[in-house]
């Protein structure tokens, strides 16, 4: 999946360059990435931080997997091949926004190392931000917002992430969040400090 099918497509260079697009936002591009189990918060952070980064007028939108299961990637399920094929388009649609001067969040649990490195690839160098939302097993199935552990321990669901499918943990991502024991507050001010150590912003 993802490979080039024609040899008859060319990329066309923009006129107005990123640079160009950056200096118009007042702020750099970026993709920030979280990550985490079912339940571990990624959502809940990644709308929280949005929700500051706009009230300081940056440029931002969220991708989330649910919402991106609706449209780009309705035609994909849960096996193995399909969530990799999943997150290489969000991975690629994710270096468009960053590209055009936005900064993406993006709420996925993305399980696979290998996928989340090869969304990492695929953007600019210094653009991405893994950031782990890192909540125990235990505590995310006791939130169970969406009830779906509870189908998954009942069978219901196959091939649940952390129940009956791994959930490969980043080894070095650019942020860890300890989503279990920081409020959603705490955790907001953990990436925006990372952002504007690294310059994304002011």
């Amino acid at each position: 999946m993802g490979q080039q099918k024609s040899s008859n497509v060319v990329w066309h260079e923009s006129i107005i360059k990123r640079t160009d697009r950056e200096k118009l936002n007042g702020h750099k591009g970026a993709i920030l990435w979280f990550t985490g189990l079912s339940g571990s918060g990624k959502s809940t952070l990644a709308h929280a931080v949005e929700e500051q980064l706009y009230g300081q007028g940056v440029h931002t939108y969220v991708l989330d997997g649910d919402n991106v299961r609706h449209g780009l990637c309705s035609d994909l399920g849960f096996t193995d091949e399909d969530r990799q094929e999943n997150i290489r388009r969000i991975g690629e649609m994710a270096k468009l926004f960053a590209d055009a001067g936005i900064i993406v969040l993006t709420a996925f649990i993305s399980p696979f190392i290998k996928d989340r490195e090869r969304a990492r690839s695929v953007a600019h160098e210094g653009d991405f931000f893994e950031i782990y939302c890192d909540c125990s097993l235990e505590q995310c199935e006791e939130r169970d917002v969406k009830g779906l552990y509870k189908k998954a321990r009942a069978g219901e669901i196959p091939e649940f992430t952390g129940i009956s499918s791994p959930y490969e943990a980043p080894v070095n991502p650019e942020v860890r969040v300890n989503t279990e024991a920081l409020s959603v507050e705490e955790s907001v001010i953990q990436v925006l400090d990372t952002l504007r150590e690294k310059g994304v912003i002011d």
